[in-house]
């Protein structure tokens, strides 16, 4: 099997996982479909990531082993998101900024 095979075996694997989930999550009551909607929507960018990711045949074979690579994937993604909240901040603090040096631009004219 070629990099290819892997990559999409892998890739099927995580989407047939996906849409596992998905179908328990749909079986749930409104207030429990809240509580994983970004669960759900972080699991849905990492399935899309894998469409176009061309990982080794090594990578793609050690994800493979196991039973739900999709959660495995989610749950070290989780653990990095820190790195995200710190975007965000970021985001907040530079368009505050902006705004601010806006108005004073503003007001000295």
């Amino acid at each position: 099997m070629g990099e290819t095979d892997y990559n999409a075996l892998l890739y099927d694997k995580m989407k047939a996982e996906q849409d596992k989930y998905r179908d328990w999550l749909l079986s749930q009551l409104p207030e429990e479909i809240l509580n994983h909607t970004y669960e759900y929507t972080m699991r849905e960018d990492i399935v899309m990531c894998m469409e176009e990711l061309e990982l080794s045949p090594k990578q793609a074979k050690a994800l493979l082993r196991s039973p739900c690579p999709l959660d495995d994937v989610y749950k070290e993604f989780k653990d990095r998101e820190v790195e995200h909240m710190d975007t965000i901040r970021d985001s907040i603090e530079t368009r505050a900024n902006d705004v601010l040096k806006r108005d004073k631009n503003r007001e000295s004219r």
